[in-house]
């Protein structure tokens, strides 16, 4: 909560190093250019030296630099990661409560129009999203569970079926998901690519499939996946335009392709998938700084997870992240494709530099 303080209510709370104050403000002295958290443990600068500022951001604005004893961006990250987790533990208790933005807000203090930007900046998407998010997922679970799909989506959350259908990514109905995707219609096309055997599969509302392998036999196979049950056929034709996009992807004529997607995920690794797209062509990022980027420092095993999860390779690059020291590790469709993936992009994106 950013409470209103005056200079010399800041500098009481800096003479008394009181850490509830960290992450409010920061403090800087202007005789060495450097700002930190109130209750840094540095000795106090002279009164007259010290100028005070909201975030490090206006601080660094104003040529300040940070302490490295008290790592003050830290504390401000803290102040803005903590009350967003609080709130996804609330989100993901109280899914049967329509949870509306105002609503939200009042749990942290905060106002509706800095709960959206806040929640945006620390999840990666927003407080609606994440609901949905997260009722999509309970969903799942319930129809694995419950007796009857209306359970299932009363269970959920849901305060009808219309709700549902208009909230929902499932991409099919309950029913179909529940029966292993029996009734839904995937077409799907295997092409030959720079990296071995590429396939490319689609729902009507978008690509919901895409893996390199040797085998076809192999790709045909890991197509089915949870829709065992789905009616799957080939279809070159049809998905002649969707394939072209990766194809002129994987050659470096189409950096960023556009393609409509259908596919489902947690809202963790939905936050995991558009952090791997926002890696600029010809980059790569650690587990660890992902997780950093998300908010989550220490979660970096379970970016790997996400990464590995990824049901369309290439479209959303996963190959983009890395080991801690660069290593390559961690690639479900093997490492030489990886550093080949990566070789290519470094050379293209030099090359357009």
């Amino acid at each position: 909560m950013n409470t209103p303080f005056t200079d010399d209510q800041r500098w009481q709370l800096v003479l008394r190093r009181d850490s509830r104050a960290d992450g409010q403000f920061v403090t800087a002295v202007r005789s060495t250019g450097i700002y930190c958290r109130p209750s840094c443990p540095a000795k106090h600068a002279l009164r007259k030296n010290v100028a005070f500022f909201l975030s490090p951001t206006e601080a660094e604005r104003a040529g300040f630099r940070p302490c490295r004893r008290c790592h003050p961006r830290d504390a401000n990250a803290d102040a803005q990661v903590k009350p967003i987790q609080r709130l996804c533990r609330y989100i993901e208790t109280h899914l049967d409560q329509p949870l509306t933005l105002t609503e939200l807000s009042q749990q942290v203090h905060l106002s509706p129009h800095h709960l959206q930007r806040t929640f945006k900046r620390v999840m990666g998407v927003s407080p609606r999203q994440y609901v949905e998010a997260c009722r999509a997922a309970q969903l799942k679970q319930q129809l694995k569970e419950s007796g009857t799909v209306t359970n299932a989506i009363y269970n959920a959350g849901y305060r009808s079926p219309s709700r549902l259908y208009e909230q929902t990514r499932l991409g099919m109905t309950p029913t179909i998901y529940r029966r292993g995707g029996a009734g839904m219609k995937m077409s799907y096309t295997i092409v030959d690519c720079a990296l071995g055997r590429l396939l490319v599969a689609a729902t009507e509302k978008g690509v919901c499939f895409v893996s390199l392998s040797d085998s076809d036999a192999a790709l045909e196979a890991a197509l089915s996946g949870d829709y065992h049950a789905a009616e799957i056929q080939r279809d070159d034709a049809g998905l002649r335009q969707q394939v072209s996009m990766v194809l002129k992807h994987l050659a470096g004529k189409q950096p960023n392709p556009e393609l409509p997607l259908d596919i489902q995920g947690t809202a963790f690794q939905r936050q995991v998938w558009e952090a791997l797209r926002a890696i600029p062509y010809g980059q790569t990022r650690t587990y660890g700084e992902i997780a950093e980027a998300l908010g989550k420092p220490g979660a970096a095993r379970a970016v790997g997870h996400a990464c590995g999860a990824n049901p369309v390779a290439l479209v959303i690059p996963c190959h983009r992240a890395v080991g801690s020291t660069g290593q390559l590790t961690g690639y479900r469709w093997g490492v030489e494709r990886k550093e080949k993936l990566l070789a290519q992009e470094a050379r293209r994106a030099k090359s357009h530099a």
